[in-house]
C-alpha cells in the first residue's frame, strides 16, 4: 500500500480521529485546515498532497468540495446535509477531471446494514397494507443536520424498493400522511444509532444499528483516501466495496 500525504479539511473530533488511524497505517498528515487557518489550504497541490479527507461543517462542506476539486486533488468528504449542490459537485467532477468520493457513512457495518435495509424493504413490500414503515436516528448533541445524512440513505434504499410510498419526511412535519417519518434524536455523545421499523397491528418488526464510536467511520474513510488516487468522478462506498480496498 503505496503511503499518502493526506490532508484533513475539518479538523475536529472525527479528523482527529482519522489522523491518529492513518498515521498508524503509515500515512503523514500534513494538513490540518479548520475556520482558523482556511486561507492555508491553498497551499496544497497534486505535488504535495494525495489526497484531502473533508469532515467540516454542512455549511462550509460544499465551498470546501468544490475548492479541493478545482485543485485538482483527490477528496474524500464525509460532511453531511449539503446534498442540495449534489449536481454541481458532479458537474465540477466532470470538468476538472476529478476524483469524489462521498459517503453519509464509512463504516463498513452501516454499509452492509444499507443492503439488509433494502432486501428487509423487498420482503415487506407485498404487506405495505398492514405494516408501517419509521425510521429513528439518534446522534451526539454536536450533529448540525437532522434527519442524518445515513437515515436520509436508509430512507431512500427503503423507498426504492416501495414505488407506493411518496417520500419520506422528519416525523414532526405536519401534513405529511403517506410518507416515512424519521425520527431525529439528539442525546450525550452518542456517536450513532439507526433503526428501521415495520410496525403492524399485532407486531413489529426492526433492524437496528449501533455505533460504539468514531472508530469504523474513520477507518472507513482513510480506507477509502487510500483507494481513490487514480480514480475519476464521483464515487461511493458501493463502489470500493465492489472493487475491494487498497492493496
Amino acid at each position: 500500500m503505496k503511503k499518502m500525504n493526506i490532508v484533513l479539511l475539518g479538523y475536529g473530533k472525527m479528523g482527529q480521529v482519522i489522523e491518529r488511524l492513518a498515521t498508524a497505517r503509515g500515512h503523514s498528515v500534513v494538513g490540518r485546515i479548520d475556520a482558523h487557518n482556511r486561507a492555508d489550504f491553498e497551499y496544497f497541490t497534486p505535488e504535495n498532497t494525495d489526497v484531502v479527507i473533508e469532515f467540516s461543517h454542512p455549511e462550509a462542506a460544499f465551498d470546501n468540495i468544490c475548492q479541493s476539486l478545482r485543485q485538482r486533488l483527490p477528496t474524500v468528504s464525509g460532511t453531511t446535509g449539503w446534498l442540495g449542490h449534489r449536481a454541481e459537485v458532479e458537474q465540477l467532477c466532470q470538468q476538472t477531471g476529478g476524483a469524489f468520493f462521498y459517503a453519509s457513512n464509512y463504516s463498513i457495518g452501516v454499509n452492509l446494514f444499507f443492503r439488509l435495509n433494502r432486501q428487509l424493504a423487498r420482503l415487506m413490500a407485498p404487506h405495505a397494507d398492514a405494516y408501517r414503515a419509521e425510521l429513528t436516528e439518534i446522534h451526539h448533541v454536536h450533529k448540525k443536520d437532522a434527519p442524518s445524512g445515513t437515515a436520509i440513505t436508509l430512507a431512500e434504499g427503503l423507498l426504492a424498493e416501495r414505488p407506493d410510498l411518496p417520500g419520506y419526511t422528519p416525523a414532526a412535519t405536519p401534513g405529511a400522511t403517506g410518507q416515512v417519518p424519521i425520527h431525529s434524536v439528539r442525546e450525550g455523545e452518542v456517536p450513532g444509532t439507526h433503526t428501521v421499523r415495520y410496525v403492524s397491528a399485532v407486531d413489529e418488526i426492526s433492524i437496528r444499528h449501533e455505533a460504539y464510536s468514531r472508530e469504523g467511520f474513520a477507518l472507513g474513510a482513510v480506507i477509502a483516501a487510500e483507494w481513490l488516487p487514480g480514480r475519476h468522478g464521483w464515487l461511493g462506498m458501493d463502489d470500493l466495496l465492489a472493487d475491494g480496498p487498497a492493496a
